[in-house]
């Protein structure tokens, strides 16, 4: 589990194809590695990733199939800035918000403008997504733990102050960059509680819909 709060800016340097999926390495700059051990997990770019190598300046890791499905890792490219964050502990403040490193899906930068000191980006969420996203309800970008401003259908807007800028990739965002994003897991629980038995049904036979809200008295 991550908090969100980005603690360093690593960079990719090196890709590896094995066998059908991909081992890759990260150099992680200023991110303190005298605590990580093999196998413990750090969040890049927001993906929770598993530690089998520690090089010294950073750490491979095994990117699986179905990771490469879901998430933007096969855009990376080599000397690319990525966000990283070690998993938190009992220790940890939980600054963010809890975030798990299972991204939920791509997402794409819409826009970008300065407002006052800070930067307004809007993106746009995958269709099956937009019902978790909530006005000023919280939103993994990239590993980052960011606040909703304004939903619009499948796409919201995020109000980015300077020191997230600079402590973050995502400056180098702009219109058509993909995202890594992971919902709040709040939302999907909720979603499964909602269902009550239903959940044990196949998901072609159940489902969250504006009739079974109503009929449940939540709409």
């Amino acid at each position: 589990m991550f908090t969100g709060i980005i603690e360093a800016l690593g960079e990719v340097v090196a890709l590896q194809p094995k066998s059908g999926d991909l081992r890759l390495r990260i150099r992680t700059g200023g991110l303190d590695l005298s605590d990580v051990r093999l196998g413990d997990s750090i969040a890049t770019n927001g993906v929770c990733l598993t530690v089998v190598d520690l090089p010294g300046d950073g750490y491979w890791a095994d990117v699986s199939r179905e990771t490469l499905d879901n998430t933007s890792l096969p855009l990376w490219k080599v000397g690319q800035r990525v966000n990283l964050e070690k998993a938190l502990t009992p220790q940890t403040r939980l600054g963010g918000h809890i975030v798990s490193g299972h991204v939920d899906g791509v997402g794409e930068v819409v826009s970008r403008h300065p407002d006052a000191r800070s930067e307004r980006f809007r993106i746009r969420a995958p269709k099956n997504l937009a019902k978790y996203i909530a006005h000023k309800g919280s939103i993994t970008v990239d590993g980052a733990s960011l606040t909703v401003n304004k939903v619009d259908g499948a796409e919201f807007e995020l109000n980015i102050v300077p020191h997230t800028l600079t402590q973050t990739i995502m400056d180098t965002y702009k219109p058509g960059s993909s995202v890594n994003l992971e919902v709040d897991v709040l939302a999907r629980y909720l979603e499964r509680l909602l269902l009550a038995d239903k959940a044990a049904e196949s998901a072609n036979e159940s489902g969250v819909t504006l009739e079974f809200l109503a009929k449940n008295g939540f709409a």
